[in-house]
């Protein structure tokens, strides 16, 4: 396999006119007309955006590049697929020697609203949707065989938005017929985003919900579980729905496989790469947040997102 690039200190305006980065866009879209339109738009929403001229050139056109070719729109609004700054500390050998600097990277991280794009797109689901679920509305969950006992959704919409959550539900059906349903209770899920997002502490979600977070400090609790829970958890509850029993095309695989990741080009131009073990660095961030004690002999993969977000990219421009 070739091996991945190492980050370059080049603009990336200037990074982008080079014939390796070229012929990356030109080999993964396919069309050169669609590939110039594509590098025109990421050169101009790089260069007003100063949180990505910061990120190394290759994590950017790379995650733009795997966004585009799943036919995703990265406009935060539609919340399909996100670019996120994050830093990544100097990766040393054992003898102490720098093999990589610290940067800033660009991590591509797939929207709840992408997963349910790229289902979809299977032409397999006649329903499929996922919902938070407020205090009084279901009752009497049987996980056996998946069903509520009593349904009863709050109508009002600004009632409804005012009542706590008590947990989420996700649903599918397949136009054969064959459904499935899973439901985690809120407590479920905050311990699921306590264990396995590095970004994310329930013991520091609680004081920031509290007020007791100096405001001089908020810039730490920037992650995407402290920013929007609910999203997050919704991302969740598809990824374990979908990725257990749903229907996987190679395009979804793809996405599922790279959520989360750095993509880097490799060395010859020709394709993207995931770096190695990039899921959320396992490394504890500068900006993170302090951690609770993990107590787990055996963990899933991290949560699919930075250790240590900046902010959130909008490329609504491409």
């Amino acid at each position: 396999m070739a091996k991945a690039m190492q980050p370059q200190k080049m603009r990336f305006s200037q990074a982008i006119q080079t014939p390796m980065y070229k012929n990356l866009v030109n080999n993964t879209l396919g069309d050169p007309a669609r590939g110039a339109r594509f590098i025109a738009n990421i050169t101009s929403a790089v260069a007003v955006n100063p949180a990505l001229q910061e990120c190394n050139p290759g994590t950017i056109l790379a995650g733009a590049l795997l966004g585009e070719s799943l036919l995703l729109q990265p406009s935060p609004q539609l919340g399909q697929f996100y670019l996120v700054p994050f830093k990544s500390k100097a990766k040393r050998d054992r003898q102490g020697n720098v093999i990589e600097p610290a940067s800033v990277k660009a991590q591509f991280v797939l929207g709840y609203k992408g997963y349910i794009q790229l289902a979809l797109r299977t032409g397999q689901y006649k329903r499929l949707n996922v919902l938070e679920v407020k205090a009084g509305e279901l009752s009497g969950w049987d996980p056996f065989e998946e069903r509520f006992h009593e349904m009863h959704f709050i109508e009002d919409f600004e009632k409804r938005a005012a009542m706590p959550t008590v947990g989420y539900i996700a649903h599918f059906e397949y136009i054969n017929g064959f459904e499935k349903t899973l439901y985690w209770t809120a407590d479920q899920m905050m311990a699921h985003a306590d264990k396995y997002s590095q970004a994310f502490s329930a013991a520091a979600y609680k004081k920031l919900l509290n007020g007791e977070i100096p405001q001089d400090e908020l810039w730490k609790y920037s992650s995407f579980w402290y920013k929007d829970f609910d999203g997050m958890s919704k991302k969740t509850m598809l990824r374990q729905l979908i990725s257990k029993w749903g229907i996987m095309t190679a395009e979804m695989t793809t996405a599922y496989e790279r959520d989360g990741r750095v993509m880097m080009p490799d060395s010859t131009g020709s394709g993207l790469l995931p770096e190695a073990a990039e899921y959320a660095d396992a490394s504890q961030s500068e900006q993170e947040p302090p951690k609770i004690e993990r107590t787990a002999k055996t963990m899933d993969l991290p949560e699919p997102e930075a250790d240590a977000v900046e902010e959130a990219v909008d490329l609504a421009a491409l």
